[in-house]
């Protein structure tokens, strides 16, 4: 179908012209939190955005038509103008980051493609303007790398010994049609991100975390700063609260002469945020000051990506922080108590999978006789017993067949996102607490340990091993596990309490006060035992007082029991069960994580302050 069959409207979202916050459906969520800092008042660098509408229009037509080409031809003028800089000529050249960005969070699903507009003529520029010809080589590597991987879809290799022009000769052999040109890259890379929407990886991770795939993805793009300037530069993650336990201290990452890709890929282990404080006090403060100031925003623990560049803070991005399920628990509770959130937002914010967590089998004893068989950093606390395969495709074929796996790789991409899946752990050689393996394991509540060292479990593969996330730590054999009781946690026994004054029904652990013949009991219930079938089982069962076993606990069961009329669900834990019930009766409630307002701040007993 020709471009002119479409009609001329706008697909494009210039931030510096927002007066309030725009559609977080429209310009996705990576682009809203631009908004969002730069309404703070917080160094952001300039942006503009390609929308959901522009994607779904580019996948109507089947390609950029030439309106959505205008626009975005525009957007980059608009960055020329705020930046004072050019894009892809010299004296000081404009260079740009293209990145996906849907309404929900995909961390690592999806491409990104930094350093756009890089040549030989912008590298020279560059070189003579930063005075610094080993970093404009460098970045001229980097584009180079992510270009030929991200938009042509060509294997990664290490090209750092060749010259540029030697590494554009040998991609062009593999892909003769690829545009060099500085506009050739900006609109092939828009391309790129907007077919990775439909990668086989960001459709798995949307089908496991039940997200639409309607959706679509808007494109941003912004201008480069660069963490890669000298040692006065770097870049970095940080939470504004421990993701691993919930407490109050800032927890990140950093590491100089760097782009954001180092960190979060796993490839370079990055040093504790307080390098950065003993660099340069001043603006470390002013990077936990910034935290802070998101956090209380958008009223929930923020995930930060920040780059320095000569000694000055630029944000890029703050998301709500995918937390460990402790760090979820404990961190909804102290922000009830220091007046952020109510107690029903809070409660609503607290998911069935995180209480399940909370009451998983940990560890039986923290004094292991025998040393472990690899040690590196925490990244999601549980435990995981199974056969150790480093192949994801193992790892999925053996799940399959009932065999419980641990997946040990060097480091995980989106393309191993099948093997997580399957796998009871992940352990990796190499990365820390912000890498794909880790982000994506506190997001599926998967006990994962990070940065064991190179070969660390090749000599256990198909061997059995138990790892305990919570320490770091990789045991030879199957040790003993404890399984907590609910009852052995003030955080727990709080959540409950809040749970069951927003509770449709009540949950118990016993049914205790119940006549038999008033409890069903789903375990000998025809598909009472089976999530996917036991809404219909409760659906068709006379009436009832009170439901038991099986499946009972379970969301769906929940929800079935409370359209039934069934007064009450005895099972243990309770807490799942509370949560899915308190989740039922209200589906249409706005994004918890969202800035809400919170007029009569509570305490944890639910009474006003």
């Amino acid at each position: 179908m020709s471009s002119a069959a479409f009609p001329t409207r706008s697909y494009t979202h210039r931030l510096a012209d927002s007066t309030g916050l725009p559609d977080r459906n429209l310009v996705g969520g990576k682009a809203w939190s631009l908004a969002r800092m730069t309404s703070l008042g917080l160094r952001v660098p300039p942006a503009f955005v390609v929308t959901t509408d522009g994607f779904r229009h580019f996948h109507e037509a089947g390609e950029l038509t030439e309106g959505l080409r205008a626009q975005v031809l525009e957007g980059l003028a608009d960055l020329e103008h705020s930046t004072g800089r050019q894009f892809g000529v010299g004296p000081t050249p404009l260079l740009l980051s293209v990145r996906s960005g849907a309404a929900i969070s995909m961390p690592g699903m999806m491409d990104t493609v930094l350093n756009l507009g890089m040549t030989d003529e912008v590298e020279a520029a560059l070189a003579t303007e930063s005075r610094d010809a080993s970093f404009a080589r460098d970045t001229h590597h980097r584009f180079l790398e992510l270009f030929s991987h991200v938009v042509l879809g060509l294997d990664p290799h290490d090209h750092r010994a060749d010259s540029p022009a030697a590494v554009r000769a040998s991609v062009s052999t593999a892909r003769p049609d690829v545009a060099w040109d500085p506009q050739g890259q900006l609109m092939a890379s828009i391309e790129a991100v907007f077919k990775s929407w439909n990668s086989r990886r960001a459709r798995r991770y949307r089908a496991h975390q039940g997200i639409s795939d309607d959706l679509g993805t808007a494109v941003t793009v912004q201008a480069m700063v660069f963490g890669n300037l000298g040692e006065d530069s770097g870049t970095g993650v940080l939470f504004s609260r421990n993701p691993l336990d919930g407490s109050k201290q800032v927890y990140g990452e950093y590491l100089r002469r760097a782009q954001g890709e180092d960190v979060v890929s796993g490839r370079v282990t990055p040093q504790p945020l307080s390098d950065l404080a003993d660099q340069n006090p001043a603006l470390h403060s002013e990077l936990l000051a910034a935290a802070q100031t998101l956090e209380q925003a958008n009223r929930e623990v923020q995930d930060v990506e920040f780059t320095v560049q000569s000694g000055q803070l630029y944000l890029l991005q703050s998301r709500t922080a995918k937390l460990a399920p402790q760090a979820a628990l404990r961190s909804t509770i102290d922000l009830v108590e220091e007046g952020v959130l109510s107690i029903d937002a809070a409660v609503r914010r607290l998911t069935p999978s995180q209480a399940r967590s909370l009451v998983a089998p940990r560890l039986a004893t923290t004094n292991q006789s025998d040393p472990p068989v690899a040690s590196g950093e925490s990244a999601c606390a549980g435990v995981g017993i199974g056969q150790v395969v480093d192949d994801p495709d193992q790892a999925i074929s053996l799940a399959a067949d009932g065999v419980a796996v641990i997946l040990a790789r060097p480091t995980t991409s989106p393309e191993d996102l099948g093997g997580m899946l399957a796998a009871r752990a992940v352990v990796t050689d190499e990365g820390g607490s912000t890498s794909h393996a880790a982000v994506v394991s506190r997001a599926l509540g998967l006990p994962c340990v990070v940065g064991c060292g190179a070969g660390s479990l090749a000599p256990h593969v198909g061997s059995i091993v138990t790892v305990d996330g919570a320490t770091g730590t990789v045991y030879a054999g199957e040790l003993p596990v404890h399984v907590p009781r609910e009852d052995d946690s003030d955080d727990l026994r709080t959540v409950i309490a809040w749970a069951r004054t927003l509770s449709p029904i009540s949950i118990t652990a016993t049914a205790e006060g119940l006549d038999a013949d008033d409890v069903v009991d789903l375990a000998n219930t025809p598909g009472g035992i089976d999530p996917e079938q036991v809404a219909a089982t409760i659906a068709g069962l006379p009436p009832t007082q009170a439901i038991r076993g099986g499946a009972a606990g379970s969301p769906e069961a929940v929800a079935a029991a409370i359209d039934a009329g069934v007064s009450r669900i005895v099972t243990d834990p309770v807490l799942p069960a509370l949560l899915a019930a308190v989740h039922h009766t209200a589906p249409g409630q706005p994004d918890p994580t969202a800035p809400t307002s919170t007029n009569s701040p509570t305490d944890t007993k639910g009474q006003p302050r």
